[in-house]
């Protein structure tokens, strides 16, 4: 059984607060839908809304008329006599989705009209688009509330318009009140009494339920579905388009659906930029999460035999699993993230990596595979000075108007050094500090710095791994220390903790 998709970003998504797409951005969304993705239909405007919405629909519809495409476009129209039906046609449109009302509630109060007066209305506005080449499919508006507390209104509807020519009757849950098992029954009494007729179920997620009613809709006997990219519209939203999909693949069996799952992914991505609006890391199928696992025993468990796998595998949806590095992460997850890299570390050295990726871990919620070269640089490169020269403790304080200033506590020899300097910047206070307490404490001549490099990985976030490198020279003597912190001047803290031991070791060794 072909199911179909009918995706309806470009208007009940933009439905969205706060999103407007642009006649760029309408176009760009519109093709990606129909060439990536390939759903069967999208719905990309409401008619009469404005010039611009006009401009943009007429853009999409030349566009599609030359790739053969146009009866997959459809526009929202209005029972208004002859106004939706030439607004539509002027765009070149050739679908008309007919808004009427699907609950004897709204037809009474909203429109203050009978049900005979109604479907006359609705008669005249279908052949008129007929004698313009517009084809129509209706919206039952508020179709759920009908079947709770009118379903003779919603029988008397649809007894009475099938012989029309209507594509399809299109059942929404208007305000998301549904659940499965109502979805069940509603949909499936109407398809056992109306066996000829298309439906389509058109949901709202107000119950975080929309994905679950459109397979309950499916199992039910439905020929279409609605969705979403990124689940915009109203409220809470509609049927995400990349949950629905592999949920019904997966859950559904003997149906058919067009859509190329492998393409969903990079439409989101597109379309949460074009919107604006995040998607969360936990979405599942697009979040920028759901497939990285962090435990290290998931790791470890997919390395004998995938373990830790589902059918919801990352190359289905052209992404790649990831294996998260922080306090939680255990051989397995490293070793993962090292064969990214073509990496392999002696036993010793993976222990001391390990070691520090779960010491980084406390600091920071997730350390990148880009972050192991400068991890690894750092345990292979530390030395095991002995660390006479400890900073105990330190402030760094800065306000606008006012020099940094920073507070250093220093131990050497079983005594605390404690002296507070001022900067041009917070390093800068922190190192005056330092040459205080060894101009007061501590006859030793300090380097002089001559480089000063800060690194994070690429791609790196506001939260990536910090690496400062600074080039110290003593005497004719060159010398290189570098620290590692998710935060810029802590690294250089640590680099310069280095510099201050191997000049201390020197010292030493020179007695």
């Amino acid at each position: 059984m072909k199911i179909e998709i009918m995706d309806t970003t470009l208007r009940d998504g933009e439905q969205t607060s706060g999103v407007s797409f642009t006649e760029k951005e309408k176009f760009t969304i519109a093709k990606q839908l129909l060439t990536e993705i390939n759903v069967d239909r999208i719905e990309i405007a409401s008619a009469r809304v404005s010039t611009g919405e006009f401009s943009s629909v007429k853009k999409i519809m030349t566009w599609a008329l030359e790739r053969c495409f146009i009866e997959r476009i459809e526009v929202l129209g209005f029972v208004d006599e002859i106004q939706s039906v030439d607004w539509i046609s002027q765009t070149g449109g050739r679908c008309m989705n007919l808004l009427t009302k699907g609950s004897l509630n709204h037809l009474t109060n909203q429109l203050k009209k009978t049900p005979e007066q109604h479907f006359n209305d609705i008669r005249r506005v279908i052949a008129y688009a007929n004698s313009k080449g517009i084809n129509v499919n209706v919206y039952l508006e508020d179709w759920s509330n009908g079947m709770k507390t009118s379903p003779e209104y919603i029988r008397q509807y649809l007894q009475t318009l099938q012989t029309e020519n209507i594509r399809r009757f299109m059942l929404p849950d208007t305000l998301g009140i549904l659940n499965p098992d109502e979805v069940t029954l509603f949909c499936g009494s109407l398809r056992r009494e109306f066996p000829d007729l298309h439906f389509d179920f058109h949901g709202h997620n107000d119950y975080d339920m929309a994905v679950a009613n459109a397979l309950a809709a499916v199992k039910a006997g439905v020929n279409g579905i609605h969705t979403s990219i990124n689940g915009l519209g109203e409220r809470t939203g509609n049927t995400t388009l990349s949950s629905v999909v592999p949920a019904l693949n997966d859950h559904v069996p003997g149906i058919e659906i067009s859509v190329n799952e492998a393409s969903l992914n990079k439409t989101s991505k597109m379309v949460e930029i074009i919107s604006g609006l995040r998607i969360p890391e936990n979405k599942p199928v697009i979040g920028e999460n759901v497939f990285t696992q962090t435990a290290g025993v998931h790791a470890d468990g997919d390395k004998k035999g995938n373990l830790y796998f589902n059918r919801l595998m990352p190359e289905r949806f052209g992404r790649v699993r990831k294996y998260a590095l922080g306090k939680t992460s255990g051989k397995a997850n490293i070793e993962k993230n090292l064969e990214e890299l073509g990496i392999e570390l002696e036993p010793e050295i993976m222990q001391k990596v390990t070691q520090k990726v779960i010491e980084l871990g406390d600091k920071k919620e997730t350390i990148t595979t880009e972050d192991l070269p400068y991890i690894i640089r750092e345990v292979i490169g530390d030395k095991q000075t002995q660390e006479e020269i400890i900073i105990t403790n330190y402030f760094l304080g800065k306000a606008k108007g006012l020099k940094p200033v920073a507070t250093v506590k220093l131990h050497y020899k079983g005594v605390d050094y404690e002296e507070t300097a001022k900067g041009d910047g917070q390093y800068d206070a922190y190192m005056n500090a330092i040459k205080k307490i060894y101009t007061n404490h501590i006859p030793r001549t300090l380097p002089i710095l001559i480089d000063y490099l800060v690194t994070i990985p690429p791609g790196g976030k506001t939260d990536a791994l910090v690496e400062t490198s600074i080039t110290w020279r003593l005497g004719e003597k060159d010398f290189k220390t570098r620290g590692l912190d998710s935060d810029q001047t802590t690294a250089a803290i640590i680099a310069t903790t280095r510099m201050l031991n191997i000049i201390e070791e020197g010292f030493m060794n020179d007695k």
